[in-house]
C-alpha cells in the first residue's frame, strides 16, 4: 500500500499519496461563520459556506506548535475520511512533517494518536526541511549541500543540510510568518480606514492579492506619497459582501468613485510595508534578525567548508516566498552580506508550499525507507516510546 504524506502546517495540511503528482491543501482547522453560528466548518468545508464575512477559527496550532489536540484529531478524521481520502489507516506507512524543536510531550502525544487511535502500519516522523532537502536533491543530484528557508505562517525557519542530513548548530527560527503580516495589515487598515479586525480571511486575501516585496523602499515610499495618477503603486480592493459581490477584486483603476453597493480599502504604501517586516523586524518592535540576516548567521554557524555550497543553493520554501520581490530580495540583500569571493544563488520552487509534501514521495521509494526512517506497529508495541525517540531525530 502506498504511504501516506501529511504535512500538518499551522495554517494548511498538506496531505496525499506518495505516488501523487500533487497533495490537497485542507485548511488545517475549525471555522465558523457569523450567519451560521451552530455549524462548524472543518478544513475545506469552508467551501460550502455562503458568507464567509466574520469568520471565526479555532486553531490547534499557537505559535508554531500543536496545542489543541482536539481540533486536530478532527481535521485528521476529516482527512482520513472518505471526504477527502477514504483509506484503512492499518493498511498504510505514514509520513508526518513537523517543526524543528519540537516539544518532547508533542512527539509522545503524536505517537499514541498515530500508532493506538489511528492504527496505521508504520510511521515516520521528519521534519518538513529534511523533506524539502529530498526534494531538492532530485531537481539538483549533483548538489552536495543546501539551506532551506522556510517561512509559513506562524514561523521562519532556515537550516542547512548536507547529504540531506540537517546541520543542527546552523538552524535558526524566527518568530515572524504569514500570521503575524495578516494580523499587521488589520490592524494598519482598522486605524487608518475601515475597521477590519475581525475580518482575518478577507484580509488575508488582500494580502496576497495584493502586497509585494520592495526591492527599492525609500523610492517606493516616495512614489507612494505622490497624489493621482502619478502615484503607480495604489490599489482599490472591492470588499466582498457575499450577496452581490461573492469575492473581492482589484479594481481597474484607483481613485474611482465607488459604486452603490461596493466598499472599497485602497491599498497605498501597505502593499510593501508589510511584508518588510520579513526583513526588519524590529520596525514593529520584535527584537529579532530579518532573514537575509539569519541566512548568514545560520551559514557561518556550519563548518567553514560548507559555507560555499550554501551560499550557492539557497531555497525559498513556505507560503510568504510567492510575494512578488521576495526572491529577487533576498538575493540581494544576502549579497551584500555574504563574503565577495563567494557566489551567491537562491532558487524558488514551481510550488514553494508543496516542496517540503513532495519530498515524502521521493523519501517513501529509498530502499533503505522501512528500516532507517519508520517504526512499525509491532516495534511501538513491543518497545513503546522508546523506539521512536531513538529513531526519530527531530
Amino acid at each position: 500500500m502506498a504511504a501516506i504524506t501529511l504535512d500538518t502546517g499551522a495554517c494548511t495540511a498538506k496531505v496525499g499519496f506518495a505516488d501523487d503528482s500533487e497533495p490537497r491543501i485542507i485548511p488545517n482547522c475549525i471555522m465558523k461563520a457569523k450567519s451560521e453560528r451552530r455549524k462548524q466548518f472543518v478544513g475545506n468545508q469552508i467551501d460550502e459556506c455562503k458568507d464567509l464575512s466574520g469568520l471565526f477559527y479555532i486553531l490547534p496550532f499557537q505559535k508554531g506548535y500543536l496545542v489543541n489536540w482536539d481540533v486536530q484529531r478532527q481535521v485528521w478524521e476529516h482527512i482520513f475520511s472518505k471526504d477527502v481520502l477514504g483509506i484503512d489507516c492499518s493498511d498504510h506507512p505514514i509520513i508526518i512533517a513537523e517543526p524543528y524543536f519540537n516539544f518532547s510531550t508533542i512527539q509522545e502525544a503524536m505517537n499514541e494518536v498515530f500508532f493506538e487511535e489511528y492504527q496505521f502500519k508504520s510511521i515516520c516522523r521528519i521534519n518538513a526541511g529534511e523533506l524539502s532537502a529530498h526534494t531538492s536533491k532530485q531537481d539538483n543530484p549533483k548538489q552536495l549541500c543546501c539551506l532551506i528557508v522556510d517561512s509559513g505562517y506562524s514561523f521562519t525557519y532556515i537550516a542547512p543540510f548536507y547529504n540531506q542530513k540537517k546541520v543542527e548548530e546552523g538552524i535558526r527560527r524566527m518568530n515572524i510568518g504569514g500570521k503575524l503580516l495578516t494580523n499587521h495589515l488589520k490592524e494598519i487598515l482598522s486605524y487608518r480606514q475601515l475597521h477590519v479586525m475581525d475580518e482575518t480571511y478577507v484580509i488575508n486575501l488582500v494580502k496576497e492579492e495584493l502586497c509585494y516585496v520592495s526591492n527599492q523602499f525609500y523610492k517606493d515610499m516616495d512614489i507612494a506619497k505622490l497624489k493621482g495618477k502619478e502615484n503607480t503603486i495604489v490599489r482599490d480592493y472591492v470588499l466582498p459582501d457575499f450577496s452581490q459581490i461573492k469575492k473581492g477584486y482589484v479594481k481597474e483603476e484607483a481613485f474611482q468613485k465607488p459604486k452603490q453597493h461596493e466598499q472599497v480599502i485602497r491599498m497605498n504604501n501597505e502593499r510593501f510595508s508589510v511584508p518588510e517586516i520579513l526583513f526588519h523586524p524590529s520596525d514593529i518592535g520584535i527584537q529579532e534578525m530579518g532573514i537575509p540576516e539569519a541566512i548568514v548567521n545560520a551559514i557561518e554557524a556550519t563548518p567553514e567548508e560548507m559555507h560555499p555550497h550554501l551560499y550557492n543553493n539557497i531555497i525559498l520554501t513556505g507560503g510568504n516566498s510567492l510575494l512578488p520581490g521576495y526572491r529577487k530580495r533576498i538575493l540581494d540583500d544576502v549579497r551584500s552580506l555574504a563574503p565577495q569571493e563567494y557566489e551567491v544563488n537562491v532558487s524558488l520552487p514551481t510550488n514553494p508550499i508543496t516542496h517540503a509534501w513532495q519530498g515524502g514521495g521521493i523519501l517513501s521509494k529509498l530502499d533503505n525507507f522501512e528500516s532507517d526512517y519508520c517504526v512499525t506497529r509491532k516495534e511501538y508495541d513491543e518497545h513503546g516510546q522508546g523506539i521512536c525517540m531513538d529513531k526519530f531525530d527531530i
